[in-house]
């Protein structure tokens, strides 16, 4: 049995002070007031462990840096380390099936991050809780085949439609992809060249691509999202089709359409954490704001997940409880994992211990199933 005590207690509506009994890995009881022995909180809060639906951390520890690609197996763990430390106790990894031509290797990302998470997940050598996010881009040829190599895989428990092509999403602007590929130190000839390339692929591929992860992930019954959404009309027929997430919708617009179809909307937390979107998109404070997130993701840094709930609080969008569900409660919600994301007698004991530095939270201690993992 383990006793935290003398802590503020973050539950589904409200915060107490008092105490949380663990045995077996499952939360016994929470109580208000002190309780004598056990581990002393000192005063820091405990949060239910965050829940990470979108993560490509592990893709920046496979390439560190330019043309460095590191060892796949000792870059899982490393991410996987990073993102339990960071109080990520359950792990999205979003691997992408089809490369159009902006990660170098992403294929073979895909192919060994899938070997190493099969080989891995049931050692208990790993320190979160991992699943499968498939990020299906979908004007890629190669799709058909990598989604065939995956979807049977228990692990698989969200899957995601991409379309990175300039002139679409978050790539609308076509100019803007330009200066982007000149940036990476690409000619106009060459960018001229991309473009047209790409834009043969979407023509091909797209339409196929869909139908076919559409009927796959439906036959399986794994939740689908769509991505980076821009428009009312795209998030019209994305609901059409039975897409019930719309993760990083781009515009306010898309995502106030998302919540009208009864759609639930995930918002990047990085977004929050730089104060706005890195590629001039929505601002996810707004959205919030506005009550039209219903989850963060930590797209690239791990660590966004819970400076990003405080985040929230400091500038006013929502109440601490309120914040915290955006990283915990509601994301299991979404995906159907009914044992964690909150501080309840009889849930897993996933539970992160946090303490405010001015307005900066520091975890402090991570248990995963009651085991001390960061």
């Amino acid at each position: 049995m383990t006793l935290l005590s003398n802590a503020q207690i973050i539950l589904d509506d409200r915060v107490i002070t008092g105490s949380l009994v663990i045995e077996n890995g499952i939360i016994i009881t929470i109580e208000a007031g002190t309780a004598p022995g056990g581990i002393d909180c000192d005063g820091d809060y405990l949060t239910p462990g965050i829940i990470d639906l979108h993560t490509d951390n592990l893709e920046r520890q496979v390439l560190p840096r330019s043309n460095a690609r590191w060892p796949s197996r000792s870059a899982l763990l490393a991410h996987d380390a990073q993102c339990a430390v960071a109080g990520v106790t359950t792990v999205f990894d979003a691997l992408c099936l089809g490369d159009i031509g902006f990660e170098q290797g992403r294929n073979q990302t895909f192919d060994d991050g899938l070997n190493d998470l099969q080989a891995l997940a049931a050692t208990g050598m790993l320190r979160s809780d991992h699943y499968l996010h498939l990020r299906c881009e979908l004007p890629a040829g190669e799709l058909p085949a990598m989604l065939d190599r995956a979807i049977d895989d228990a692990l698989v428990r969200l899957i995601s439609l991409m379309d990175h092509s300039p002139g679409v999403g978050q790539y609308a602007d076509v100019e803007k992809f330009r200066r982007m590929r000149r940036r990476e130190g690409h000619t106009d000839e060459a960018i001229t060249t991309m473009i047209g390339r790409l834009a043969d692929a979407q023509a091909r591929f797209n339409a196929p691509n869909r139908a076919l992860v559409l009927e796959r992930a439906r036959a399986r019954a794994v939740p689908i999202a769509s991505h980076d959404d821009r428009t009312v009309e795209e998030i019209a027929r994305n609901h059409a089709d039975g897409i019930a997430i719309a993760e990083f919708p781009v515009t306010h617009a898309a995502a106030a359409a998302a919540r009208a179809c009864g759609m639930t909307t995930i918002a990047g937390a990085p977004n929050i954490v730089r104060g706005g979107s890195h590629s001039g998109n929505v601002a996810a404070l707004d959205l919030i704001r506005a009550g039209l997130v219903d989850a963060l993701a930590s797209d690239y840094v791990p660590a966004s997940m819970i400076e990003a709930a405080f985040a929230c609080v400091a500038h006013g969008a929502c109440d601490l409880p309120h914040a915290i569900r955006l990283i915990t409660a509601n994301p299991a919600a979404m995906v159907g994992l009914t044992d964690r994301g909150r501080l309840a007698p009889g849930l897993r004991a996933d539970i992160i211990r946090v303490r405010l530095h001015d307005t900066l939270p520091v975890v402090r201690a991570v248990w995963r199933e009651g085991t001390r993992v960061g």
